[in-house]
């Protein structure tokens, strides 16, 4: 699929490569406007001025004009440099092309006294400051041409322009032929398939070595996988990279119209950046599985909010550093006044959304004291219910409800907040209302009961509850019933709580207590055909405490309760 795509994208490439060499045939390094040639030899023939001699150098290099000895004449040559004044005039030339540089004629200054502002108001100028800083024109008595400083750099630049030997090509290729087809050479367009059969073959070498022996190696140390998964598609897109570099390279060779080269390298240049901006967007992709697995590790479930939100955060970072890298670097814009105005905009944002600054640094500071975790049940002023999720503006807390309450997170840094799931135990409390009739050695026995069902339960923490006869209300004899549960969640602790009270009723039914509630009863005397309605009462203890072991015994011998 990756061969398909760049099939594709080469074909775009050669169409695009064609549809400029028919536009503009036989084009050559500098843009000249053919009605301001002068019918004048003598007019391109001079140094007088920056644009005479531009004219001069560049006008007598053209295919249908080359005359290299005229264009030497634009050179300041020591006594040592004369000799090869034509082989530097030339090489000067294949630097302007393999560089792309963009010369329109029109716009060189056609003044003899001309002066560079911008560089102290001397007489010199650049072609472009920025690309070939060491090639520009200067004035020497009333001629202007390329410095001596520029020439000595022309065979250091040549090298650099066409490395590893390549510059070689340059007079090789041109033997291939010169009959012209599609108004370019026969060798540029034997240059072009070379070039394009050379990127098939080396971007499927190193697909090859990518996809065999980078995952048989992954494989090996049991990686298989995970490198399938992460690591193949960024070693692609680096692949793609050095075929790119490798189309750099190249494409200087073939000498093509400065239209097509100067977009070429333009797109080249950008695209350089763009693909290192990809591979690094991967790798913060690869970064994040890294530390997902390593919060699947602890405990916390906030570890797991916290990776999202770093994924997204050098995302965003990757995204804009190399966004201002392509524009800088690649696109050649100056990123310095938009830097600026962004600096000027940031602070007028900053002030407008001061809110939203605060809610960001309140979730680095849940993020670093984590005051709760995903899944616990948080109380914080009006707000109750369990933490779904920590955003970067607002925490998702699902209520009981079952609604959405989203709170800003600069608003939770500065609350309180009751975290009901870091406790260690969930407490019981409850009165146990017993009827005013019930005789005390029932409710001795009735207290004990309670206790050894919470010593039974499996549930409920032994070393710590408090079960006593402690009040008597106004209609009532109060049994506090205050126990801790050691369980995980709130479903658990109803469970617990059903299994607790359903053996108190099965024990005040064991035993005959009556639970009392808030009534007014009215007791009458007795009559000899009607029984009383107040219950009859053992009035012993032991009785009692036998009823309790006989309870005890029955309730806690069934299988379910082991």
């Amino acid at each position: 699929m990756m061969l398909n795509s760049n099939s594709i994208l080469f074909s775009i490439l050669f169409s695009i490569l064609f549809f400029f060499m028919v536009a503009f045939p036989g084009m050559g390094q500098v843009i000249l406007d053919e009605n301001q040639i002068p019918v004048d030899p003598k007019e391109y023939h001079n140094l007088s001025s920056p644009y005479n001699t531009t004219l001069t150098f560049f006008y007598n290099l053209r295919p249908d004009n080359y005359e290299p000895e005229a264009a030497s004449k634009s050179l300041s040559l020591s006594s040592k440099e004369k000799a090869e004044a034509v082989k530097l005039t030339i090489k000067l030339k294949q630097i302007f092309d393999g560089k792309g540089i963009y010369v329109r004629l029109n716009e060189v200054p056609n003044e003899p006294n001309y002066l560079d502002s911008l560089k102290n108001n001397q007489a010199r100028y650049f072609f472009d400051a920025k690309r070939l800083p060491s090639i520009y024109l200067e004035k020497k008595g009333r001629e202007w041409k390329f410095s001596a400083f520029s020439v000595s750099q022309i065979n250091e630049l040549h090298q650099e322009t066409y490395p590893f030997g390549t510059g070689k090509l340059l007079n090789l290729l041109p033997k291939l032929g010169n009959q012209v087809y599609f108004g370019l050479q026969f060798w540029q367009l034997a240059g072009i398939l070379i070039l394009i059969l050379m990127l098939f073959v080396f971007h499927k070498v190193i697909t090859f070595l990518v996809d065999r022996g980078l995952l048989h190696f992954l494989e090996r140390f049991n990686y298989g996988e995970t490198g399938e998964k992460y690591l193949l598609p960024l070693a692609r897109i680096t692949s793609i990279y050095f075929v790119v570099m490798l189309l750099s390279l190249f494409i200087r060779l073939l000498q093509l119209p400065i239209e097509v080269v100067s977009w070429i390298t333009m797109l080249i240049s950008a695209a350089k950046p763009f693909i290192i901006t990809l591979v690094f967007y991967k790798i913060v992709g690869i970064v994040a599985v890294y530390f997902a697995r390593l919060a699947s590790k602890t405990d916390s479930t906030l570890d797991d909010q916290l990776v999202p939100l770093v994924r997204k955060t050098m995302k965003a970072f990757v995204l804009i550093v190399g966004t201002l890298y392509i524009l800088k670097e690649g696109l050649e814009i100056d990123i310095l006044p938009f830097l600026t105005g962004l600096s000027i905009g940031g602070l007028a944002f900053a002030l407008a959304a001061q809110d939203t600054i605060k809610n960001f640094f309140g979730s680095i500071m849940i993020f670093i004291d984590k005051p709760f975790q995903v899944g616990d049940w948080i109380t914080s002023g009006d707000v109750d219910g369990t933490v779904e999720e920590v955003g970067f503006r607002s925490t998702r807390v699902r209520t009981f409800r079952n609604s959405v309450t989203y709170i800003p997170n600069g608003k939770i840094a500065d609350a309180t907040i009751d975290n009901h799931g870091l406790r260690q135990y969930r407490r019981f409390y409850t009165t146990l209302t017993i009827t005013y009739d019930t005789p005390p050695e029932l409710v001795e026995a009735f207290v004990n009961g309670l206790r050894e069902i919470v010593i039974a339960h499996p549930d409920t923490r032994k070393e710590n509850f408090n079960i006593y006869f402690n009040n008597l209300s106004a209609y009532s004899l109060d049994v506090m019933f205050y126990v801790f549960f050691r369980v995980p969640d709130w479903a658990a602790e109803l469970q617990a709580r059903h299994e607790l009270l359903i053996r108190i009723l099965k024990l005040a039914n064991e035993l005959g207590v009556r639970f009392a509630f808030p009534t007014q009863t009215l007791h009458m005397e007795t009559f000899p055909e009607k029984k009383s309605m107040v219950p009859e009462y053992a009035q012993d203890a032991a009785g009692y405490q036998l009823k309790l072991q006989e309870f005890m015994k029955t309730e806690f011998n069934k299988k379910d309760l082991d």
